[in-house]
């Protein structure tokens, strides 16, 4: 039996990932069904596990088969089924969970848009607006609320598990106020707002996005007073003066909006401001296989892209940063120190 562990030969290898998308079908529906939230600490029969997530036990049985040759749960010998270090990140409870993660990936849209990457590498152009006639995230508003919900979760998930790792690589003592752009939820500006008690934060994004802001910056929240909630896009412009700001998972658009959000920054920090930009890096990097496939993911939605290192460079230099250092954040993130020259 070819296990997690086992090497196959190339033939065999290949069949596999042919069938990547049964292994992606396969954690969907776990996820969907709430499989690793049903089962406990201890094994479970797979019976009870079926009574528990309401399914059948026999073809529950065939997806726990299928998911354990990845390392996602593990069958004992008595038939009973455990976690693994894997299926305990699609809890919905665990701290680094992935749930949503796994189902933004594995959305009904992404199965449309999929078998047309072909014709969006031979255009350099996104398959969405082809398929369902507007703009992606105006499809997914207008069209697709369980899917746009899905999409803030996921969001919200990585920002906040990310957050953190931010705030312990960046030193700001020296800094007394920083903005976040583009920042979501405001999970960043938040944790660096709690590790400077006497620093003061901005967070600028869409009206849409910041009316769900974090409950510690909204009224009556923890960091509230020490907060400036901003609406606006930042391609447009950039309204909010600090002494740092932070720019994370958003240059991924085209070259023109990207260029337009960089110069916007500029122009706000003005000469001797410090700019932070954060991405996921296509290179140079532990998570490539994750990266490279949300990088084409990027090309089928929206036309965009991920970066490497070379290409975030260049972007930067462009702008007419200056890069004074280039260090990982985590595993998926990489940091671009700049500075706005004199």
């Amino acid at each position: 039996m070819t296990t997690a562990q086992t090497a196959p030969p190339p033939p065999m290898r290949l069949r596999e990932l042919v069938f990547g998308a049964a292994c992606a079908a396969a954690l969907r529906a776990a996820a969907r069904l709430g499989v690793a939230d049903a089962l406990g600490d201890t094994p479970m029969a797979v019976e009870d596990l079926a009574a528990a997530v309401k399914t059948e036990p026999r073809p529950l049985r065939r997806l726990l088969r299928a998911l354990t040759c990845y390392g996602v749960f593990a069958e004992r010998k008595d038939g009973t089924f455990t976690h693994t270090d894997m299926s305990l990140l699609l809890r919905e409870d665990d701290p680094h969970s992935l749930r949503y993660i796994t189902l933004w990936c594995t959305e009904p849209w992404t199965w449309d848009a999929w078998p047309r990457l072909d014709e969006a590498v031979r255009t350099g152009h996104n398959v969405v607006e082809g398929l369902y006639g507007k703009e992606f995230f105006t499809y997914l508003n207008e069209d697709a609320p369980e899917s746009a919900e899905v999409f803030n979760r996921a969001m919200t998930t990585s920002s906040r598990q990310s957050a953190r790792d931010v705030a312990a690589l960046l030193d700001l003592s020296g800094s007394t106020s920083v903005a976040d752009i583009g920042g979501g939820q405001g999970h960043v500006v938040a944790s660096l707002l709690e590790k400077y008690p006497s620093m003061r934060g901005t967070l600028l994004d869409l009206p849409r996005v910041v009316e769900n802001a974090d409950p510690r910056l909204r009224e009556g929240g923890s960091l509230a007073d020490r907060v400036r909630i901003v609406p606006g896009d930042c391609r447009v412009a950039v309204p909010v003066r600090a002494d740092v700001y932070i720019i994370k998972n958003i240059l991924e658009w085209d070259d023109d909006s990207t260029a337009r959000a960089l110069r916007n920054v500029m122009a706000a920090g003005g000469p001797g401001a410090r700019v932070v930009v954060i991405e996921n890096l296509v290179d140079d990097t532990p998570s490539m296989r994750f990266s490279t496939a949300m990088d084409l993911l990027l090309l089928l939605n929206v036309g965009g892209a991920k970066h490497t290192t070379g290409s975030m460079v260049g972007r930067l230099t462009d702008a007419g940063f200056v890069i004074d250092d280039i260090r990982p954040v985590n595993p998926y993130l990489h940091a671009f120190d700049c500075t706005v020259p004199g």
